[in-house]
């Protein structure tokens, strides 16, 4: 058996897991749960790489972290054995792979996107993307809430919110948090929200020109990795409201093939802003928003890992991410009506959006890439004969 006490000669070499964060990155479908799941199965069970309570603590760090969870995993296990280095290299390892495909897909889409069948195929992915939303939202909803009033409460009001309002702000998820934590110790003397009292400030843009756009680019998508709590559907909505009607970077039918595109790649599902920034400014745009999306999960990481098994099970911490975590789900389920009201256009999209909740609530296993590549088909079939 492998021991990762301090001190201790990892059974693996560095190489050896950064090769297999690329592997992950490149074949890893199914969103951050089941990318979760096979590092559990492959690290922990099959070769014993990482014991089961480092991989439990570094869980429990991404779940309480803001950020994409598989990611923030990812990195904590590179830093088990291999410290500072290893965390950064195992998450470029694994975020590369599938900024690569964005990237890639961003182009073809800027090349080709005024051709129709292009248009034929995200006519039918669109209204997938919808399904595939509503049922994540749901189990999120189930699994988050459970019977606590105070939750519920507040995931119906970040929802209604954001059917309104149709944008998403920190301060929303922040605030909630407080309000759970508030409400869960009574404000009794000593109580700590946190073991960790910081928190990133947004910082000042400046320059002109392209340079102006790609500090806008960076600041925005920082914010979104620093604040953003959840699975990676989480940060949807707060894309929505920042890329479509804040910097009008984006329309609406863009924005919708941009999430259609996570769906349809490999790795973390936040890696659609990577997509985002490509057709905002190209490859820069592109590398900026990773950046910017990334860099946070990232020091959320590296900085607390030493002193998360001392501070990790506050309560007040715990009840400020059910707080939070409960108005991400809202803002994720409200996200669904939002997004919805452009991808269900007529009687074909409404009837592909269907058939995806159905199989998917039939077929527990199903993987998302294969309901994608068939409602792209179908949408090849189905818009030649719009009327």
């Amino acid at each position: 058996m492998n021991d990762s006490r301090p001190g201790a000669a990892p059974a693996y070499s560095l190489i050896q897991l950064i090769a297999y964060a690329l592997r992950l990155g490149s074949i890893g479908f199914g969103g951050p749960v089941a990318l979760a799941g096979y590092m559990y199965r492959d690290l922990v069970e099959r070769r014993a790489w990482i014991r089961d309570e480092d991989y439990r603590e570094g869980l429990a760090l991404a779940q309480l972290m803001p950020g994409p969870m598989a990611a923030q995993l990812a990195m904590y296990l590179g830093y088990v054995h291999y410290r500072v280095p290893g965390a950064t290299l195992v998450g470029l390892a694994f975020v590369l792979p599938s900024f690569l495909m964005v990237v890639a897909l961003g182009w073809a889409y800027t090349r080709f996107g005024g051709l129709s069948w292009m248009q034929a195929t995200f006519y039918g992915v669109g209204a997938a993307v919808i399904g595939i939303i509503a049922i994540s939202a749901h189990k999120l909803t189930v699994k988050s809430l459970g019977r606590d009033r105070l939750l519920w409460a507040i995931w119906t009001l970040s929802a209604a919110t954001t059917v309104i309002t149709e944008t998403e702000v920190a301060w929303q998820f922040l605030t909630a948090g407080v309000v759970v934590w508030a409400w869960r110790t009574r404000l009794r003397p000593g109580t700590q929200l946190s073991g960790f009292a910081w928190l990133p400030l947004p910082l000042l843009a400046a320059g002109t020109g392209n340079a102006q756009l790609l500090v806008q680019i960076g600041l925005f998508f920082a914010k979104a990795g620093a604040f953003v709590f959840g699975s990676g559907l989480a940060i949807v909505p707060f894309l929505y409201g920042g890329v479509v009607h804040e910097h009008h970077w984006l329309s609406e039918k863009q924005f919708v093939d941009a999430v259609a595109v996570a769906m349809i790649t490999p790795g973390p599902v936040v890696i659609t802003v990577g997509f985002i920034g490509y057709l905002i400014a190209g490859l820069p745009g592109a590398s900026v928003a990773a950046l910017g999306t990334f860099l946070p999960c990232y020091l959320f990481t590296v900085i607390p890992a030493p002193w998360f098994k001392k501070y990790g099970k506050r309560p007040g911490l715990l009840a400020f991410i059910d707080g939070v975590t409960a108005a991400a789900v809202g803002a994720i389920t409200g996200a669904v009506v939002v997004l919805g009201r452009r991808s269900i256009v007529d009687l074909p999209t409404a009837l592909i959006g269907v058939a995806v909740i159905v199989a998917l609530w039939r077929w527990k296993k199903l993987q998302e890439p294969w309901i994608v590549a068939a409602a792209a088909l179908a949408g090849l079939l189905l818009y030649p004969l719009r009327v």
